[in-house]
């Protein structure tokens, strides 16, 4: 879909100047300085050649010149064969038909150092070309000789052109397409083998042959070939040699009649290009050769508006990134181009054939420049004239509702047109063909895509046409020479600066010209209305395609310029941009350029370095890139800078992933369409989520629920959108919505597709804040408490009801069913209570409600609402067979009523409404009731429904009571007796739930005897001391066993040294402080002592650990996570990648071990482990062996462990300083409190150095396994927590010091 522009045409007038009328013979490429290297002469006058230096600017400066005598007496003069210029050593290589190889040096300032003859042929050359790294050079003599030279002029193969070159491709004919090997019976035609050629090539030569060879390498240096005539068997054959690089053959073409000499190989490889005439039918096809000689397709040359008749090909020549083959002919020069297999012809430069070919006929006519593609340098006699263009796609406007997708693709002297929005036609298909008289040069399309311009060199041309749908649009109107142009090749552009302007640009002598054209739409003529003169630089112009206001801006150079009128600087690019485009943001006018080199430019900030084309519309810079993206920039920002999308396709609308190498043709807005062109050339239209639900956002906001209905629709975008865009808008005028989309199954399929997922902040984000939504349309800022499904769903049943009843029951019932839980005893006693009326519209509301629902379901709330008569209608309904329902039903309608209601209760399994009906049978019913109690554990239900009955709650307590203790539940169940005065069972649970108040208080008030309050006492007692509950027990020994020594005992091994004082005080027993008390003390203080010792330890061989795993994962983290051994780094291969990859599901990264997570894992967030793997991960977790990935894990948590234990005995351990100091063992009081100083210091450091790493707090928090939560402690706990049950890092308090130590 990609024409050529031509955006510079540069006339640079030469000639000789040592000796006048000097042929222009030769013309290369100096991609350095972008200048010509030309050679003039020798002619069959003078002898002699003289080297210039042409530059684009026009200046002109002679190199060098000597004379170059021919002695070959099959030549009038000396030919240039080859002129090549080296950038690298400033040298320049020419090469003469005569055998000369010439080798001129030049300083910096392009003046001459000297000229040197490297070599000589005697024989003479027939052909040279420079291989296209310059290394290597080709050369073919007279005497049938093939030279193959380094670029110092080494030989490195000679070979010679024989007959027995044929045998290296080794093509066998068998004779088919023969005359005598063909049945011509009576129905041969129709018996004939439709895969056997008619007529087989022999190799003819042409008529028109020269017998000149042609060399031509492949892009890459590794192969030439060499076009030559050779003698086979008596007969002259025109062949295509392919030879390696080294010299060897490689392969020799197959026949082809008439096979002219020209030939070119493609850059990229796949093809060689030849010329083939037919002068029978004026016919002349490109036919094209793979590598082994076989022939690869071909295509047929067309002259619009003339003939091949007396026509010749002089030379073929493809451009450096092989996307064009430049055929010369005598008068003109086509470009050709191929895209889905078809080769267009987009441009023919005519020029003057007459005074244009007096050189010698092997002279270049064009020569493309070596880095610049699409620059080319066509040799003419007395000038040369550089062609610079660019791809461009001739597209419509993207404005809508003109935005009909018009592009026209220029392919000869056939104008294609296709409205991409209604007719999306595969190339080289289009949906109308328009015929011109000559090929145009460049094409405009107005802003209502309704008037189409061709410029042609001659003329310009309109074409009349409205797109539309197919069925509906007239065909276009051709309106041929609307205007003539007396100069030859001089204009360039045209473009629409309105509805009724044309502006065509013309190349002058020495500036340009804007004409301007007003249309008469009426009579279909344009006159024209006036000229502006513009500078010689400029390389397009670029009109309001968006506003259509009649202005213009022109680019020259790097600049766009306002206009001729006001020709100050507007905008200066960083760079030359070929591609520039404008519009107009917040009223102010933006342009947009891109880069050669792939970079876009909003004005003069670079939005991406990495572009392949771009488009804008009216809210949208939209761009492809080299990572194969398509992007979407936000223009209306409200001031604000362009905020570029990252390459997340998944997380951002604005930025999806597109085929490799696909290209921007064309944006519908009004169709949410996209259309991209494939490298191959095929077209694809997708429907980015950018567009469409931007347009959605647009019908919504204008309240246009119909067409934002239909877009969600056709384009699969979720239907929530349409009320979480603008909540409270859409709640507002729920009615409307239904006035709109109409149809009851259009309504049904918005409800029944609701969700609580706000999708406007999930799938739908929006990514632009726009302050012109409306008020009503802005979702409020506080969460919302209630469901917004069932908010929906009763807005629709508000307006349904009951006005709508008859003509939206179906979506009363889905409104019902929609809702979350689903609400479908509302929806049965709907259609219940419209049973007495209309029965047609109730079996159809039962059906529907059974489709959207399951029947069985149904079936079961039928029967809950104890509409036996409903119930049966809905098992009518369902897949239910009569033998299951009917014998029940029947059975219930014989029940009385509270009966009925509790057997359909209880085969529902409601069995506390069930319990409710027997309950209200009466008191015949209770034993009934309490065996259904006790069969479904109603316990609780069962005390609320008889709360008024005195006698029975006591008997249905007994029985929850019996319920509990069978449950282990025993202090509950210890209540409950007691609460019914069965104190000997509580008096047994209470001592089974370790309860010693309440089991003593009951065992005096029974009473018991005094050997079992004894044996009772003792127990309970056992039972805190094994709990560590030193204060209970020893309270137990002091009130039920008068033992004071023992509770003494008690309470210094719980560190209550101060309660154990008074005690001994107040029982009269001081001499229990020195043998109790006293004892109790210095064992404590031996325990603490060894405590805060293993503790220091513990701390210090830990936090050293720690230290030395932090320096290894520093120096070498690959050693660290994979545990490789010390000193094992050096042998580590260093040709292995790390880079992850799916197609492992066990390697992973380096990373795996250490984060738990392969790439397929990390992406899915989901573990594949299985339960016994995972059990084993947990045991090396939980032991932290030395060397492995969790022992860092395990260090952490241990010393948060150990701050933990510490700051549980800091209490015990204050009480036991003070008991020492009121004892009198100040030393040891002295020595404790400092080791508990001591110690708390040591921790302070250890959680600063510690913590203050983050990947040690997230180790503390999540673990290994990187945050999956499986990271345990290594004792089976998850650290220190918080009241709330969460993790919080350690923190050390101070120990309180007592001030007279």
């Amino acid at each position: 879909m990609r024409n050529l522009l031509l955006t510079q045409r540069v006339h640079l007038s030469v000639s000789s100047t040592e000796i006048p009328d000097l042929p222009l013979t030769a013309t290369a490429w100096d991609a350095a300085t972008d200048s010509l290297i030309c050679t003039f002469g020798p002619s069959g006058v003078e002898s002699v050649i003289e080297v210039k230096r042409l530059q684009k600017q026009g200046q002109i400066s002679t190199i060098t010149s000597f004379d170059v005598p021919c002695e070959l007496p099959s030549l009038k003069c000396d030919l240039v064969l080859s002129l090549h210029f080296f950038a690298d050593t400033n040298t320049i290589c020419i090469v003469f038909a005569g055998g000369n190889i010439v080798v001129v040096e030049v300083d910096e300032n392009f003046a001459s150092r000297g000229v040197e003859i490297v070599g000589s042929v005697d024989e003479g050359i027939t052909g040279a070309s420079w291989s296209p790294d310059e290394e290597v050079l080709a050369i073919t003599t007279s005497a049938s000789t093939f030279l193959l030279m380094t670029r110092s002029f080494e030989n490195i193969a000679t070979t010679t052109f024989t007959e027995t070159d044929l045998l290296a491709s080794n093509h066998v004919s068998v004779g088919w397409g023969k005359k005598e090997t063909q049945f011509q019976g009576k129905r041969a035609k129709a018996m004939r083998d439709p895969t056997v050629p008619e007529y087989v090539d022999e190799g003819i030569l042409s008529a028109s042959d020269d017998g000149k060879v042609t060399i031509s390498w492949r892009g890459d240096g590794a192969y030439l070939a060499i076009s030559g005539v050779q003698n086979v068997e008596d007969k002259r054959r025109r062949i295509i040699r392919v030879y390696s690089r080294e010299g060897t053959l490689d392969s020799v073409s197959e026949p082809v009649d008439r096979l002219e000499g020209t030939l070119s190989w493609r850059p990229s490889g796949n093809l060689i290009a030849g010329i083939q005439m037919f002068p029978d039918t004026s016919r002349i096809d490109v036919v094209f050769f793979e590598r082994n000689g076989l022939r690869h397709g071909e295509f047929t040359m067309s002259i619009p508006g003339g003939s091949f008749e007396g026509q010749n090909i002089y030379e073929l020549a493809w451009n450096a990134d092989s996307t064009v083959l430049a055929v010369v002919l005598k008068g003109r020069v086509q470009l050709w181009t191929m895209g889905n297999y078809h080769y267009y012809l987009k441009q023919e430069i005519i020029y003057d054939a007459e005074g244009s070919l007096n050189y010698p006929e092997d002279a270049p006519v064009v020569v493309w420049h070596p880095e610049k593609a699409l620059q080319l340098a066509l040799n003419l006699n007395d000038k040369v004239v550089v062609y610079s263009w660019i791809w461009s796609v001739h597209r419509g406007t993207t404005q809508p509702p003109n935005d009909h997708g018009m592009v026209a693709v220029i392919d000869g002297g056939k104008l294609k047109l296709t409205p991409l929005r209604w007719a999306n036609v595969p190339p080289p298909i289009a949906l109308y063909d328009i015929q011109l008289e000559t090929t145009p040069i460049d094409v405009a399309v107005s802003y209502t895509d309704g008037l189409i311009a061709v410029l042609r060199s001659t003329g310009l041309d309109l074409v009349k046409w409205y797109p539309g749908k197919p069925r509906d649009a007239k065909k276009p109107k051709l309106i041929a020479n609307a205007t003539r142009f007396q100069a030859l090749d001089s204009v360039r552009q045209i473009a629409f600066l309105s509805s009724n302007r044309l502006t065509v640009l013309v190349d002058a002598i020495a500036c340009c010209m804007l004409l301007h054209y007003d249309i008469d739409f009426s009579s279909s003529t344009i006159t024209k209305a006036g000229e502006e003169i513009l500078p010689l630089g400029t390389t397009r112009i670029v009109p309001d395609a968006l506003d259509a206001t009649g202005e213009f801006y022109y680019v020259e150079n790097h600049r766009i310029v306002t206009s001729a009128n006001d020709p100050n600087t507007k905008l200066e690019f960083p760079t030359t941009c070929p591609w520039v485009e404008m519009a107009r943001i917040d009223g102010q006018v933006n342009y947009f350029g891109l880069s050669e080199n792939g970079k876009l430019y909003a004005n003069s900030t670079l939005i991406a370095p990495n572009c392949t084309s771009f488009i804008v519309t009216n809210a949208h810079l939209i761009y492809t890139t080299t990572q194969h993206f398509v992007k979407f920039v936000h223009l209306q920002t409200g001031g604000k800078d362009f905020e570029i999308p990252t390459d997340d396709p998944t997380g951002d609308e604005r930025c999806r992933s597109i085929e490799r190498g696909a290209k921007l043709v064309h944006v519908m807005p009004s169709s949410f369409s996209l259309t991209l062109q494939m490298p191959r050339g095929n077209l694809e239209t997708i429907y980015p989520r950018a567009l469409v639900v931007a347009g959605i956002r647009r019908s919504i906001e204008a309240k246009d629920y119909k067409t934002a209905f239909l877009a969600c629709r056709s384009q699969r975008v979720d239907l929530n959108i349409l009320h979480d865009h603008a909540p409270e808008q859409f709640l507002q005028n729920v009615e409307l919505f239904i006035d709109q989309v109409k149809k009851v199954e259009h309504v049904d399929l918005f409800l029944s597709q609701l969700r609580e997922e706000d999708v406007s902040q999930t799938m739908y984000r929006e990514t632009l804040p726009r302050a012109d939504v409306p008020s009503t349309a802005k979702k409020s800022q506080p969460a919302q408490t209630d469901s917004k499904v069932n908010k929906i769903c009763n807005a629709f049943l508000d307006v349904l009801l009951p006005s709508r009843l008859s003509t939206k029951l179906q979506n009363i019932v889905t409104a019902y069913v929609c809702k979350s839980p689903p609400d479908h005893d509302a929806a049965l006693l709907l259609i219940a209570k419209l049973r007495e009326g209309n029965t047609e519209l109730v079996e159809k509301a039962v059906e529907h409600v059974c489709w959207l629902a399951d029947a069985n379901n149904l079936y079961n709330n039928a029967l809950g609402l104890y509409n036996l008569e409903l119930t049966l209608l809905v098992a009518q309904q369902s897949q239910k067979d009569p033998r299951e329902y009917l014998p029940f039903l029947q059975s219930l309608e014989e029940l009385e009523h509270n009966r009925r209601r509790f057997v359909i209760d209880d085969h529902l399994g409601r069995h506390v409404k069930a319990l409710r009906s027997l309950v209200d049978m009466g008191d015949d019913t209770f034993e009934e009731a309490k065996t259904y109690i006790v069969k479904h554990a109603l316990y609780q239900q069962a005390l609320g429904l008889y709360k008024y009955n005195e006698d029975k709650q006591k008997k249905l307590m007994l029985l929850y009571a019996e319920y509990l203790d069978e449950q282990s539940r025993f202090r509950e169940a210890g209540l409950a007796y007691e609460s019914i005065q069965h104190l000997h069972p509580a008096l047994l649970a209470y001592r089974r739930a370790n309860l010693w108040q309440q089991a003593l208080s009951l065992a005096l008030l029974i009473p018991i005897s005094n050997s079992e309050l004894s044996s009772l006492s003792e127990s309970l007692a056992d039972h805190l001391i094994e709990a560590k509950d030193f204060s209970s027990a020893a309270q137990i020994y002091v009130d039920y066993r008068n033992d004071i020594p023992e509770a003494t005992r008690l309470l210094c091994r719980g560190s209550h040294f101060a309660e154990a004082m008074r005690l001994v005080a107040n029982s009269g027993k001081p001499e229990l402080l020195q043998s109790v008390v006293d004892a109790g003390l210095v064992e404590a203080f031996s325990t603490t002592v060894e405590l805060l010792a293993d503790c220091k330890a513990q701390a210090h061989a830990q936090l050293g650990r720690l230290r030395e795993l932090r320096a290894k994962k520093e120096e070498d983290p690959l050693a660290y996570f994979e545990g490789l051994p010390e000193g094992s780094g050096a042998n580590i291969p260093d040709n292995i990648s790390l880079a992850p990859t799916d197609a492992s599901t066990s390697g992973g990264t380096f990373m795996t071990r250490y984060t738990g997570k392969t790439a397929g894992t990390a992406m899915t967030g989901a573990t594949r482990r299985t339960s016994k793997n995972r059990k084993r991960e947990e045991r090396k977790r939980a032991r932290g062996k030395k060397g492995t990935i969790y022992e860092e894990e395990y260090l952490v948590r241990s010393l948060a462990r150990l701050v933990e234990r510490l700051e549980i005995v800091k209490d015990e351990i204050g009480r036991l300083v003070e008991g020492m100091v009121r004892r009198g063992m100040r030393e040891r009081a002295t020595a404790v409190q400092e080791k508990m100083v001591e110690m708390g210091g040591i921790l302070k450091g250890c959680v600063e150095e510690v913590f203050s790493d983050k990947n040690a707090v997230n180790l503390f928090f999540y673990g290994t396994g990187g945050g999956d939560g499986e990271g345990d402690d290594g004792e089976g706990g998850h650290g220190p927590v918080n009241v709330n049950g969460e993790k919080k890092i350690p923190v050390v308090k101070d120990f309180e010091r007592l001030a007279i130590l």
